[in-house]
């Protein structure tokens, strides 16, 4: 071996790889799209999987103090705070926060300050200050343009720890088994393994778990599900595809949905967000693989 030899994975820029895959994935998200989903988030997320498995493993101890980045509705922020957790949860969207307060409010809860601030604002500016809190998490909510920088100001507000969880594979909002099924393919940007590489080269020793989350959309009729997933064949095919390979892709989305959409023997039936189910859903639902990532400071 050269006595020069510099190891590629100790001397790559993680952080702009990043960079690039955000300017290639999708539009930047705003906080207009996030004030109408939130009419579509109630107090019935909690309650599930994901919520159960991220408290699980965050291992926030009696009486610590939380900042929430990227709250939501507060699926997080409204369980910790019935805990007896004092929490800063902060979000973009106005109506993400509207929703989180009737939701603390439904339930009682008086210890979760809530501030509309993103990513990119000046934190001090909000009281959002250097060890602020004993934990600091991102639940599903890290998709800024500088990730080191991110990573880097849950850090710093943590005393003990950070906790956060990023996507295994593509975004969240695509099946992959459709694109492969209908000939397109999709950019994995493995989004979990720049933040662990970024995190191991400021000299922190990052934990890696895994929480699955299970999808399950239905729909009122077989051309309601076709025009959702043309919508998603469309939007995460965008890049690299041409007009007549998204086409045929969508052509042959109505084969694979004629073998894998079939009657919802629960519809009407209230589903997790109290919203009524409709007549078709896939046999197989999806699962999504979160990566649950923590370090301690």
């Amino acid at each position: 071996m050269s006595d020069n030899f510099t190891p590629l994975l100790t001397s790559y820029d993680w952080n702009a790889e990043w960079q690039e895959l955000q300017r290639l994935r999708r539009r930047k998200d705003d906080s207009a799209y996030w004030d109408k989903r939130a009419a579509t988030f109630t107090t019935k997320d909690a309650p599930n999987r994901y919520v159960e498995d991220f408290l699980r493993l965050a291992d926030i101890k009696p009486g610590e103090t939380v900042f929430d980045m990227g709250c939501g509705t507060g699926a997080l922020a409204v369980p910790l705070g019935q805990a007896g957790h004092k929490v800063v949860a902060a979000d973009f969207s106005q109506g993400m926060l509207d929703a989180m307060q009737r939701n603390l409010d439904a339930a009682g809860v008086k210890t979760v300050f809530p501030k509309c601030m993103s990513w990119d604002d000046d934190w001090a500016a909000f009281g959002v200050r250097t060890g602020m809190a004993d934990v600091a998490i991102a639940s599903r909510s890290i998709a800024t343009d500088d990730l080191r920088d991110s990573l880097m100001r849950l850090t710093d507000v943590a005393r003990r720890r950070v906790c956060i969880t990023l996507s295994t594979g593509s975004s969240p909002r695509v099946d992959e088994r459709i694109l492969s099924a209908v000939g397109l393919s999709q950019v994995l940007g493995r989004d979990y393994l720049y933040a662990f590489n970024i995190l191991a080269d400021e000299g922190l020793k990052p934990q890696v778990d895994y929480i699955n989350s299970t999808r399950e959309d239905t729909f009122a009729t077989p051309e309601d599900a076709y025009d959702d997933f043309a919508k998603m064949i469309r939007d995460a095919g965008s890049v690299g595809a041409t007009e007549a390979e998204l086409a045929a892709a969508c052509d042959r989305l109505r084969g694979w949905l004629e073998e894998n959409l079939e009657p919802n023997p629960h519809a009407g039936e209230s589903d997790r967000k109290g919203v009524p189910q409709g007549a078709w859903h896939l046999k197989q639902p999806r699962i999504v693989a979160w990566a649950f990532i923590a370090w301690e400071k």
